[in-house]
């Protein structure tokens, strides 16, 4: 798996549900209104807010609460005005970041996001400065005891997918275009396999190898941008050890 991908496995099997869920439940139900309000409050035919309803589903989040996110999306509850700011930036080593916010106060979050890439030796940089290295896809993950390497290529390649990763221990990676994504991940559903992770996602077109202190820095700086709580989601190009992120993420878990 790409090194972030990794860091992010990692961090969640060792990071208590409970603590998780009210930060996941705040950012999935601002993921669940901005959708709504620029697809409209019907999943069928608003992609985007049906992998958001999936998303608050897998966390057990009430019905209730996803129907009232939806609701206030489509103007139908009154709620918090949220604008989508994407942030960009580079961290220890020249690594490059890319952030995905939602925001009820730009000129707030932007000081704040600021405040952590100094803090972490890193630098906000201006719009455009590492964008153009990651590319937008479609990403699904796939446990290598689910099924054969030769079946999920198969399967895969035939429903529209770009190519099948297999070099990670544990899962296969399947990478396909953002409008092919609803359709691979449809296929592998239709043929009982069991899909580890599926996003629309942003994939770096190269990877900075990090290690010694760059590398527990670059690890601190993710945690912290990932914390807060307009923050939805952080793509980054770094290749770190494995020991390394393993070691780190423990010490993280440690002290919250």
């Amino acid at each position: 798996m790409s090194g972030h991908s990794k860091w992010a496995g990692i961090k969640h099997k060792k990071m208590a549900q409970d603590a998780l869920r009210g930060r996941m439940f705040t950012k999935c139900i601002r993921e669940i209104t901005i959708a709504a309000k620029l697809g409209g409050g019907n999943p069928e035919n608003n992609p985007r807010l049906r992998r958001a309803i999936e998303e608050a589903r897998a966390i057990n989040m009430p019905l209730d609460n996803i129907k009232k996110a939806i609701m206030r999306g489509t103007g139908e509850l009154p709620g918090t005005n949220y604008e989508e700011v994407v942030y960009e930036g580079y961290g220890p080593g020249g690594v490059a970041v890319l952030i995905e916010t939602t925001t009820d106060n730009k000129n707030r979050t932007t000081s704040e996001i600021r405040k952590i890439f100094n803090s972490h030796n890193g630098n906000l940089g201006e719009t455009g400065c590492v964008s153009w290295m990651f590319e937008k896809k479609g990403y699904i993950t796939v446990s290598k005891n689910e099924t054969t390497e030769e079946n999920l290529i198969s399967l895969a390649l035939e429903s529209g997918a770009e190519d099948i990763k297999t070099d990670d221990e544990d899962f296969y990676e399947v990478i396909t275009s953002p409008e092919d994504f609803e359709t691979v991940k449809s296929k592998l559903i239709e043929k009982n396999i069991k899909i580890e992770t599926s996003q629309i996602t942003f994939l770096p077109k190269t990877y900075i190898k990090l290690t010694g202190k760059d590398a527990e820095t670059m690890l601190s700086l993710v945690e912290a941008l990932e914390n807060h709580d307009d923050v939805k989601e952080v793509y980054s190009n770094f290749d770190i050890p494995k020991e390394i992120m393993e070691r780190m993420s423990e010490k993280l878990s440690s002290s919250k």
